[in-house]
């Protein structure tokens, strides 16, 4: 998992075309590989700093929890599941945010980056 922004998440190049992402900073699911590509990069510039502090392969889903530090300098906390199909894609993302503070916070900078691009509804 990488500590900056400017580094890509491992999991990105392992998306099925039809995946799902679904978030604490979002209303509802969001599909498509291109999609997840551009929700999870804005959310990558919200970052000061990123630091993994577990990661666990159990079957075929990956746990990885990580702190992360916003521009805005408010603290985030994230656990991230992701889902293996057999062919090793990645239809299924969930990453769950606390406190809700800081998901509030990220949630506003990503309607504001993102609006126009995908569904309003998605966005809180």
């Amino acid at each position: 998992m990488p500590n900056t922004h400017q580094e890509r998440h491992p999991f990105l190049d392992d998306l099925a075309n039809d995946a799902e992402l679904i978030s604490s900073v979002l209303r509802g699911p969001v599909v498509g590989r291109d999609e997840i590509r551009r929700v999870v990069d804005a959310v990558g510039t919200f970052y000061a700093k990123q630091t993994p502090t577990f990661m666990e392969i159990v079957g075929s889903r990956t746990l990885l929890e990580y702190e992360a530090i916003l521009t805005s300098g408010e603290r985030l906390n994230a656990a991230v599941i992701i889902d293996r199909d057999p062919d090793g894609f990645i239809p299924r993302v969930s990453v769950r945010m606390a406190p809700v503070d800081a998901v509030v916070s990220l949630a506003g900078h990503l309607k504001s980056t993102l609006s126009g691009q995908l569904p309003e509804q998605l966005f809180l």
